[in-house]
């Protein structure tokens, strides 16, 4: 474990030299377990790293700051260690749905790097059906999307998240091992249909919790993923 005054630096946002100088005078004390200390007679949980699961809503970017629009990162107030945490990819401005976020870099990349091919998983309102990929699929800008599994979804089967516009006719499911800008949309316009509303609903192994209401987020634990 991290020494003492580095990780109270972390998780409370102290500097160093005023965490070392809270240990000197007696206000940290040992807690019921090796992960927690109490502080001015406050327990406290000392994070090395922090892993969560955001349920993204549309309207919101997925960045730190955003001259134009809210952040994702805003939703996250008051989460352990919230100023190291990172998202693991990114989901557009009108997608809904699981945002993982972590405070450990090598996750991120073991996440994103398109060598692991780790699937993320789409469910989409449709303007209308889409015709079957042709077997040298291919978008207007030469990209070809690295699509896993690729099915019309009955209604029954459609995430709690997903939005239902009135005027969609057709749902679908799709999974990919990759993440190109904008590629799920694109791929439904290459395929003759219309996306109206779009919602990830699993990264890797991890699924978005169907209880879990839009801008919330919960903790995970990253060999889940």
């Amino acid at each position: 474990m991290a020494r003492l005054d580095v990780l109270l630096s972390r998780n409370l946002g102290w500097s160093r030299k005023a965490a070392r100088e809270a240990i000197a005078a007696g206000r940290v004390h040992p807690g019921e377990s090796p992960a927690e200390v109490v502080v001015d007679g406050e327990v406290v949980r000392l994070w090395e790293q922090f892993h969560l699961a955001l349920h993204k809503p549309v309207g919101c970017v997925t960045a730190l700051r955003d001259a134009r629009h809210p952040t994702a990162y805003t939703l996250l107030r008051g989460a352990p260690l919230e100023a190291e945490l990172r998202p693991v990819g990114r989901l557009d401005l009108d997608t809904s749905g699981l945002l993982l976020w972590t405070t450990d870099g090598a996750l991120v990349q073991r996440l994103t790097h398109p060598k692991r091919a780790v699937r993320r998983t789409y469910q989409a309102a449709l303007a209308r059906p889409f015709r079957a990929p042709p077997q040298d699929f291919a978008l207007d800008d030469g990209h070809r999307p690295s699509i896993a599994a690729l099915s019309p979804l009955d209604r029954g089967a459609l995430h709690p998240a997903l939005a239902r516009p009135p005027e969609a006719l057709a749902y679908a499911t799709i999974e990919l091992t990759g993440g190109a800008y904008h590629e799920v949309r694109r791929i439904f316009a290459a395929l003759g249909s219309h996306v109206l509303a779009l919602c990830r609903v699993s990264y890797g192994r991890l699924a978005l919790p169907v209880d879990l209401p839009p801008g919330g987020y919960r903790a995970i634990d990253p060999g889940a993923v």
